[in-house]
């Protein structure tokens, strides 16, 4: 009997390009995209990228929540702001962009922590998306001055941010799991959110949305100019 690459228990009958062997239909159904790497030509994925994006949005959704709980307890509403500043400028930036990496937001969450280091040195240029970080988080913290992690809180909050985005991301090369997860989540869960940001980035306006999606209470949540949402 050939065994299934995944389980290891049932009996294998569709042959994984991932997994380089045969895999049972109950291992490929629970665990394509969400912990098995497939190639987007697999016979058994349904329609492509907007398929994984839901997946992984539904995956991202707990541990995000739970990243946001982590965040709130170590450097409260300020700690959580900037996180989720991180989020909405990568949403807006990649969620039309089939080639964009998971490599480039934790580029640009790595040259924003250097920039806000005491010891920093300007070395060579940023990338494009970096520099697009960095823009917004110094307008933010411009018109926001109060409400977002300022350099005493920053570096930590930013080294939390990378090891986040790191381990959903993967080990595999040129991963886009992340930036998948991200996109699927937001798209699915706070679709007024997603609209309202991909108008913003259309028009070429900086983007500092007057609604947050992060958790909703009792979780941390973050008031930013025109939110109406109350703690309960």
């Amino acid at each position: 009997m050939s065994q299934c690459l995944y389980c290891k228990q049932r009996k294998g009958k569709r042959s994984c390009p991932a997994l380089g062997g045969l895999i049972c239909p109950l291992c490929c159904g629970e665990h394509r995209i969400v912990r098995i790497a497939c190639p987007q030509d697999c016979d058994y994925l349904e329609s492509g990228s907007d398929y994984q994006q839901k997946r992984l949005g539904e995956h991202f959704m707990p541990l995000r929540r739970e990243f946001y709980r982590q965040l709130a307890d170590f450097g409260g509403e300020k700690a959580v702001a900037l996180y989720n500043l991180v989020e909405v400028v990568t949403f807006s930036y990649f969620q039309d962009r089939r080639d964009g990496q998971d490599a480039e937001i934790i580029t640009a969450i790595q040259a924003l922590r250097r920039t806000l280091s005491p010891l920093h040195v300007p070395s060579a240029p940023m990338p494009i998306f970096a520099e697009h970080l960095k823009k917004e988080y110094d307008s933010f913290k411009k018109q926001n001055p109060q409400q977002i992690a300022d350099a005493t809180l920053a570096p930590e909050v930013l080294d939390r941010s990378i090891r986040f985005v790191s381990e959903f991301s993967g080990a595999g090369f040129q991963s886009q799991r992340f930036l998948a997860g991200l996109v699927g989540y937001v798209r699915a869960y706070h679709p007024e959110i997603a609209a309202h940001l991909t108008k913003q980035h259309e028009a070429g306006r900086i983007v500092l949305p007057n609604q947050s999606f992060a958790p909703p209470s009792p979780e941390p949540h973050v008031h930013g100019p025109g939110c109406e949402h109350h703690h309960h």
